[in-house]
């Protein structure tokens, strides 16, 4: 740009000076010169082009979940969750224990879960305290409890009443016990979608904790099929549990599961309490918490033979079968996502594990064949003797997470 200022025409058509001083003018000339230079758009060095390339390239890989893409994320819970799981072997006999009543109600659970026959109407009275009575059935639990179930005079558990002096005489059967929550909208899904998603969530609990083929060893196919195969390596390591059980994969952090060979359930009752909640997800996604506890009431299979049989289990008569009842106590938590398959590497519909953890009471120690083994009182002690703690197995007031460490301990009750 000039620095000198143009001459202006007059009105006879000759140029004039215009009547801006000069200094005024040079310093006009400078200063706007300056203001193009500064305002000119510059190339960016390489070093700012690989800056912004590297910041463009994580935020689009920020719609996926740290560590979902390239596969730890399912390795390491597994191993969180290996710490943490603890197995509780029976204490001998049975201390002072709650209730004395039970509810009378129909099994849901249909069938026999180890093969043997059963009847509808003796299922039912499975449960029935002597004496015809029926206690009130708890209400469906709604949040954490705040302290572990009182206590009463202890009572042995009987063929016609597996579940005397225990707490679980007034809980619910079966899947009946498992409450789906009332769906509602979160974030990109619809209450549909949701609903839908809570149903499976049920459908994985009830597979892998009460269907019949699961607890006597079979594979739970029903639980399987709800999980998504595209969470990394998830399925391959169920998979190895359930084909080569061992200490470090095993099947019964998932899944509960007995040996026919040694035990058949005493009636066609098993008695569940806990609750499901859901809530959006850090990851956009539907997050899905269920805990819950099992109890299994088993008599041994050994001494089950040549027995009469009207509950689903021998009961006393001519055969001389086996009478005595054990009962298995199973607490799990699990965390689950349904995510959005068109921000994530998931398929639509199907859920992922984010947490498992799980508290086994009344079964052998450091015994890691991929089933529970339940203590009786006339049998000799299988497994490891117990070294850890003694905890009561009905408390759902602890956190299983944080409350101890691997050590095989003890039940105060079962």
């Amino acid at each position: 740009m000039s620095d000198k200022q143009p001459e202006g025409a007059g009105e006879s058509g000759e140029f004039k000076q215009p009547s801006v001083p000069d200094d005024v003018w040079e310093r006009f000339a400078r200063d706007t010169e300056r203001d193009i230079r500064s305002s000119a758009p510059k190339e960016p060095s390489a070093r700012a082009r690989m800056v912004t390339e590297r910041l463009r390239q994580k935020d689009a890989k920020g719609a996926q979940p740290e560590g979902w893409r390239t596969g730890p994320a399912w390795r390491e819970m597994d191993g969180r969750a290996a710490r943490r799981r603890r197995l509780w072997a029976i204490l001998g006999v049975p201390v002072a224990i709650a209730v004395a009543l039970v509810a009378v109600k129909p099994s849901l659970l249909p069938g026999d879960p180890f093969g043997t026959s059963s009847d509808a109407s003796s299922g039912a009275s499975a449960g029935t305290p002597s004496g015809g009575a029926s206690a009130a059935a708890l209400p469906a639990e709604t949040a954490p409890p705040t302290a572990a179930p009182s206590s009463a005079a202890p009572d042995t558990p009987t063929l016609d009443r597996p579940f005397a002096s225990s707490p679980a005489e007034r809980w619910a059967d079966g899947a009946a016990a498992i409450v789906v929550p009332k769906a509602t909208p979160v974030g990109t899904f619809t209450s549909a979608q949701v609903a839908a998603a809570l149903k499976r969530a049920k459908t994985l609990l009830v597979g892998a904790n009460l269907a019949p083929g699961t607890l006597r060893g079979e594979r739970p196919e029903s639980a399987l099929a709800v999980l998504d195969p595209k969470q990394p390596r998830m399925l391959d390591d169920v998979n190895s549990w359930l084909r080569a059980p061992g200490k470090k994969h095993d099947p019964l952090m998932l899944f509960s599961r007995f040996d026919p060979a040694e035990v058949r359930p005493a009636g066609d009752v098993v008695k569940v309490r806990g609750r499901m909640t859901f809530k959006a997800g850090a990851h956009a996604s539907v997050a899905i918490h269920m805990d819950y506890t099992f109890v299994y009431p088993l008599i041994q299979a050994s001494k089950a033979s040549g027995t009469t049989e009207t509950s689903g289990a021998p009961t006393e008569g001519s055969g001389g079968g086996s009478t005595e009842v054990a009962r298995t106590i199973v607490r799990r938590v699990l965390d689950l996502e349904l995510l959005d398959p068109r921000k994530y590497q998931a398929t639509p519909g199907k859920l992922s594990i984010t947490r498992y953890d799980q508290d086994l009471g009344n079964t052998a120690c450091d015994v890691y064949d991929g089933f529970l083994h339940p203590q009786f009182d006339s049998a000799a002690p299988t497994g490891a003797p117990p070294t850890g703690p003694t905890t009561d197995p009905y408390d759902r007031s602890r956190d299983i997470e944080h409350s101890g460490t691997e050590t095989c301990g003890t039940v105060s009750r079962t």
